[in-house]
């Protein structure tokens, strides 16, 4: 299991390229407008940060201009660059062509066959948005648990992003997501509980360390 940061916010990355459980960066065209650099200094600046994988998300809609988009994203980035491909009919024309010298994983799928073709045409990782499926048509851990059927024992993985919540982020792992990518506010969320803070604030208030 990975976790990544969806972000493109330099002050984030910075943070969370501290803590040693986060192994990259994912970003998106809305994530990128967000920051205050151009995307090409945000990418540049976020590769400096980023020791593990950064995500980059073709905008091109027209065949060769993915093509061309996607071999510019990696001069750019270098090695640690992955292709966020559309899972759009041209994306897909795209994607064995880009896949063979490019990691590339497949984003936006909102149905199982689609991660069946990504596994066929190459893509690394099937990005499945759980949340917004849920609120789209219903129930995004369902698709998640027929994309980890399908592809099981294939060189495929499940990277699930859009999720709101703690207990969605641990759903969906349990539904059989191979890695998430999760917002700087969710891991937050995750580091901690009430009942911890609770129960520590006691031990403090009642025992005695090496410190006081």
């Amino acid at each position: 299991m990975v976790l990544y940061l969806d972000s493109a916010m330099i002050t984030e990355a910075k943070i969370a390229s501290k803590f040693r459980f986060i192994s990259g960066v994912t970003t998106n065209p809305t994530l990128l407008a967000k920051s205050d650099l151009s995307p090409e200094a945000t990418l540049k600046k976020l590769s400096e940060i980023v020791s593990g994988e950064l995500y980059y998300q073709l905008t091109s809609t027209s065949f060769d201009d993915m093509i061309v988009e996607g071999k510019a994203a990696l001069k750019l980035i270098g090695h640690k660059m992955v292709l966020k491909i559309p899972a759009t009919a041209i994306g897909f024309q795209a994607l064995p062509h880009l896949s063979e010298n490019i990691n590339c994983s497949v984003t936006g799928i909102y149905h199982p066959a689609q991660a069946v073709i990504a596994a066929e045409t190459g893509a690394k990782y099937a990005i499945v948005y759980v949340n917004r499926t849920t609120r789209l048509l219903g129930d995004g851990l369902k698709l998640v648990r027929e994309m980890a059927k399908l592809l099981q024992g294939s060189n495929t993985e499940i990277l699930a992003a859009s999720i709101k919540s703690p207990e969605e982020a641990v759903a969906t792992l349990l539904a059989g997501a191979n890695h998430l990518t999760l917002p700087f506010s969710v891991f937050q969320e995750m580091t901690t509980h009430e009942l911890s803070e609770q129960t520590f604030k006691e031990f403090n208030e009642k025992g005695k360390g090496i410190m006081y």
